[in-house]
């Protein structure tokens, strides 16, 4: 059977502010909102979450990576226009796409869709509308004043990939690497850090082409829970040996439950990812290292 890799990550609490841009001189809305019942939460894009995965693998793999950006021109650079997702990580995990290259070669490639799926990660916490207000130094003009809408919240998204839709299916491996080390999510501006590595993180491996396993951790007081997971597994909607689950969540009673229930938990992420690569291996016939 084709194996499915399901992951739904939650970050640690933080400030995030300046999220889409700088923001100087500008009334422009620097945070994203999206309304959930009778309140509003704020969204990062999966674009920028992709960026940030981008980013991972120019800095890990660069000889392997198709499309590099340089900082310091605010370029995009291709080692071959034409794509290759049998030579380059991130055409064959995020997929591209010519509009152009059809009009040379009607034969040719022209696009592939991207093995990788990201959502949209969305606050766990509502927008409540704080606002600052600044004013940039040195000589004082009509753009010096500008607005920075603030959340402090935890986001959450979830990853879907098929390991076999891949040209390399191990660098489903890879991929896992790179959710434990995202660091710019969309090009972040020096004056906003916010992390968005895992602070809990639930992966499933299976034959279920459907995920399951979006959106199921909640704020709970003022920690993070995931009843609805718990639940999911005691109704046998998700099979036990089908999740490995780590992070802070192990230290709450919610990864108390899961233990109950045969789930394989984790106090640190990396040690789940770790786990999660061990099985996947398994799964694809990788031989594992002494």
């Amino acid at each position: 059977m084709t194996t499915h890799l399901f992951a739904t990550i939650v970050t640690a609490t933080l400030i995030a502010a300046n999220n889409r841009g700088e923001g100087d001189g500008s009334t422009l809305s620097t945070l994203q909102k999206i309304t959930r019942g009778n309140d509003q939460y704020t969204t990062v894009s999966a674009e920028a979450i992709r960026w940030a995965l981008r980013e991972y693998f120019q800095n890990h793999y660069e000889q392997q990576t198709n499309r590099t950006f340089n900082p310091e021109t605010d370029k995009y650079s291709f080692k071959k226009e034409n794509f290759n997702a049998e030579e380059y990580i991130d055409d064959d995990l995020f997929g591209y796409m010519d509009a152009k290259k059809g009009k040379d070669n009607e034969n040719a490639t022209t696009k592939r869709r991207g093995a990788l799926e990201v959502s949209r990660a969305i606050s766990l916490d509502p927008y409540w509308g704080d606002i600052a207000f600044g004013s940039k130094g040195g000589e004082k003009g009509k753009t010096s004043i500008h607005m920075t809408e603030m959340h402090y919240t935890a986001y959450q998204y979830t990853i879907a990939l098929t390991p076999n839709s891949l040209k390399q299916p191990a660098r489903a491996l890879l991929a896992l690497d790179a959710i434990a080390a995202v660091q710019h999510v969309g090009g972040n501006h020096a004056r906003f850090l916010y992390d968005f590595s895992p602070e809990s993180i639930v992966i499933r491996m299976t034959d279920d082409p459907s995920p399951w396993i979006m959106d199921v951790f909640e704020r709970v007081g003022e920690s993070v829970g995931c009843p609805r997971l718990v639940r999911l597994v005691q109704v046998g909607d998700v099979k036990a040996d089908e999740l490995i689950v780590g992070g802070e969540i192990a230290d709450t009673s919610y990864g108390g439950q899961l233990e109950d229930l045969k789930v394989q938990v984790y106090r640190g992420v990396k040690e789940t990812i770790n786990e999660a690569k061990k099985r996947l291996k398994e799964k694809l016939g990788i031989k594992v290292a002494a």
